[in-house]
Parts: C-alpha cells; structure tokens; sequence
C-alpha cells in the first residue's frame, strides 16, 4: 500500500512537531531545512527545534496559560514537550531546557523515524501538493517573496532580540544571591541594585549604541519580547516595573527589598551558563558588555554569547488563514509557528502539532480539525482566524483567549471570582474539553 506524502517545510519547534505528528497519523513526510547548509542572523547549528531567544518554555501550573498548553500538548504526545522534559534545568515555576540537549533530542527522533525523510537544503518555492509552511520567523528572502503567491502581500514583519548569557564563574555571588520570587524555589540568580547604583545602570544604557537598521527596514517590536533598551526609553522607571522589578526578591544581605533587580536563569544542565531574563537586546557588543558590567555582581560578567536582534517575518493570519491554520487561497497549504501569527516557543509547537495533524488528515481524505473553544490551543487558532487584521501582532497563550468563567450556585446567581480561584477552574474546564476532543478525534481513526 502507497502511503499518502505531504511536505513540511522549517525543522524549527513548529516544524519539527509538525512532521512528527503528520507521520504518527500515518503518512509519508519530506521535512526540508536549510541549516546548516545556509544559516540564518539567529541560529548557532544545524540541529532541529534550536531555541533562540531564550530557554524556557513558559511558566507552569494550573494558574498558568502556558501551563494549560502544555497539558494539552502532553496529552497528544508532544514531541517538544517530551523533549523538555528530558532536558529540563531547574527555573522555578518556569518549563526551562538545556539548549542543546533540547535540540539534540528532537533532532535524533526526527531524523530517526521511519516515515520522515529529512532533506538538508533550501525550498525557494512551495512546492505542490498538501504543505506545512513551518519556515519560521527567518523564512529565506526567496520562500517569502514566493509566499505572497498564497497572501496578495499580505505579510508583516517585526523585529525580536535574544539576551545575553553569562559564565556562571565570573557571577559574583557575594552580591548576587538565589532566590525566587515569593519564596518559590530557589532557582534564579538575583543581582540587587539600590537606587544609585540603578541610575547608574539606566544611564550606562542610555549612552549606548541602539541597533541601526537598514534604510528599507522598519523598526516594529513585539512587546512579549522588547529589547532592553527600548524598555529603557520609555522612561526611566519602566524597567523597574518591567524585567527588574524587586517584587518578591528580598535580598538575605540586607532584609529589604532590592530597588531593582535583574535575574538570571540557568541555561544548561550543568549550570555553568545564566541568561539574562528579560534582557534581550540589540545593541553593538561593546555596548552590551558595558551595560551587563554596570550591573552590581556582574561587574566582570564573562559573556558567552552576546545578545542579537533580528528581523521576523510572519502573516497577518486574519486575513490569510483559518482555524484549521489553512490559506484561505490554497487549503492544501497549512501554515504554523510565528509565521502563522503566534509567539512564543509552546506556541509554535502547538500549532505545528495541529497543522501537522490536519494535513495528514486532509491527505488521508479526512476533515481537518480544531480543538474547542475553552481550550487553549483551541482559543489561539481560533483568535488568528478572528482578530482584527488592523495592526495585527503575533499573540502569545493568554487567559483572554479562552472564554470567561463564570460560576453559578444552586440559587442561580453568578459569583465572581478573583483569578486565583477562577484560573484553576479554566485551566480544569479547558484540558477537560480538549481530552474529551481528542479522545473523538482519536476514536474516529
């Protein structure tokens, strides 16, 4: 029996789930990735699913959006949540990986199975047939200027930034301390400021030299993901409210709570490298040594990688796509991760576990799906397909994604809630409809 193919295109986290999930359904899959053969501004390697940005995955718990995503995905078997869990570090209540471990896992699964083959080069076109577009926030110039075949040029860009990462040995710990916020565990490093020694700071960031695009390009930021500098412009309190608010953070030195503070998040398993949380950052390397410097306990801050930004590119998904995360001009044509409008890692992989499900289906002659309403993933795909194209940002898991809970008692009368108690109940209502979902889904096979 000749078993149905499709294409996936990108071996990011999106891709990568994608083209598992598409061979788990039972067809044939060509994943194509350009790296290493060509890389792109961001990447480091020719593995699958490289995180960039940062290491975590997002925060966990039933209080927690990315925490109902990340259910959901465990419960259809997550390759990218697998691999998180094989190589988790310490961070909290935060989902954080070792890099390379991370990316080294889903590569070995991928390149492993028996129905994906892998194709180490660069598509400029899309090809025919059924699709992912999973090419990522860095699509080659060639596959995006062919895109707009599908869009009528109804593509958008934006620019995003990575932190710099720090060798724990040169933290100095007799500033700096391990603590987390409210007393969670202890897995963050904290470098207390006082309010000199943050004016200090803010002005050392203030002389330094910003990223200077081409005369073609136009700076746009995401606000999940703001340069620290741009922060900083915005006034002078605006990082202390921001990615170094003190909240929580009292420091064990002194007994009171830091007029700032920056922390710091495990980035391997051994702990030899810290990021910087909340600090990406496109200014020139001498500038961004000169910042972190400033900074009390990392006033000989060794850098192992140095922060950049770099140019995104993805869809205004209103306007171009469905729920099923299929073109509007080309069903045969599914589309996921930031190019499909999300942000976030969690969010790439949920939407490449769905586009890739939904293009298996519609090549072994079944209707594509979309998880409900209440869920998280649910409420993502369905906020691309609805939003308004009107200034259109890509949207990381929220709670407003899914719809208000409101209780009722036996009397009918409806109490409202404050979010500690009300957020559980929507975490509990949403992985309880998408199991149920799913369990439909995978009874209808």
């Amino acid at each position: 029996m000749n078993l149905p193919r499709i294409t996936v295109i990108g071996a990011g986290l999106s891709g990568s789930e994608a083209a598992l999930a598409a061979a788990r359904a039972g067809v044939l899959v060509d994943l194509y990735e350009m790296r290493p053969s060509k890389m792109t501004p961001a990447h480091r390697s020719g593995n699958f699913a490289e995180l960039v940005c940062s290491n975590s995955l997002g925060g966990e718990g039933d209080t927690n959006a990315k925490g109902l995503l990340q259910a959901e995905m465990r419960e259809v078997g997550s390759l990218i949540m697998e691999a998180a869990q094989v190589a988790r570090v310490p961070a909290g209540g935060a989902l954080a990986v070792s890099r390379e471990e991370f990316s080294q896992h889903v590569t070995a699964q991928i390149r492993s199975h028996p129905k994906i083959t892998v194709h180490d080069t660069e598509l400029s076109r899309v090809p025919e047939g059924i699709v992912v577009l999973a090419s990522g926030p860095l699509t080659s110039d060639a596959l995006a200027q062919d895109l707009q075949r599908f869009t009528e040029g109804e593509h958008l860009a934006f620019y995003d930034a990575a932190a710099p990462v720090i060798s724990f040995e040169s933290i100095n710990m007799d500033i700096a301390y391990r603590k987390g916020r409210y007393d969670q565990e202890a897995d963050y490093i904290n470098c207390p400021m006082d309010k000199e020694q943050y004016a200090a700071w803010y002005q050392a960031v203030s002389d330094a030299r910003a990223h200077t695009p081409h005369d073609w390009e136009k700076l746009e930021f995401f606000e999940g993901c703001m340069p620290i500098e741009e922060i900083a412009r915005r006034g002078v309190e605006t990082p202390r409210f921001g990615p170094m608010k003190p909240k929580g953070l009292h420091n064990p030195a002194t007994d009171r709570e830091p007029w700032a503070v920056v922390q710091l998040r495990q980035e391997d398993a051994a702990g030899q490298m810290w990021s910087m949380v909340g600090f990406q950052t496109g200014l020139k390397w001498p500038d961004q040594k000169l910042m972190v410097q400033t900074i009390p306990g990392l006033e000989n801050a060794e850098i192992v990688r140095y922060g950049v930004m770099h140019r995104n590119t993805y869809l205004c998904a209103p306007k171009v796509l469905t729920a099923t995360l299929q073109m509007r001009s080309d069903p045969r044509v599914l589309v996921a991760g930031v190019l499909a409008g999300t942000e976030g890692y969690l969010e790439s992989a949920a939407t490449g576990w769905l586009a890739g499900t939904n293009a298996a289906r519609l090549a072994l002659g079944q209707e594509p799906i979309v998880p409900p309403p209440s869920s998280m993933l649910g409420g993502l795909v369905r906020y691309l397909e609805s939003a308004n194209p009107k200034n259109f940002q890509p949207m990381n898991t929220n709670w407003a994604l899914v719809p208000e809970f409101t209780p009722i008692n036996p009397l009918g009368s409806r109490k409202k809630l404050g979010k500690r108690e009300k957020r559980p109940l929507m975490f509990a209502r949403g992985l309880e409809a998408f199991k149920a979902w799913w369990g439909e889904v995978k009874g209808d096979k």
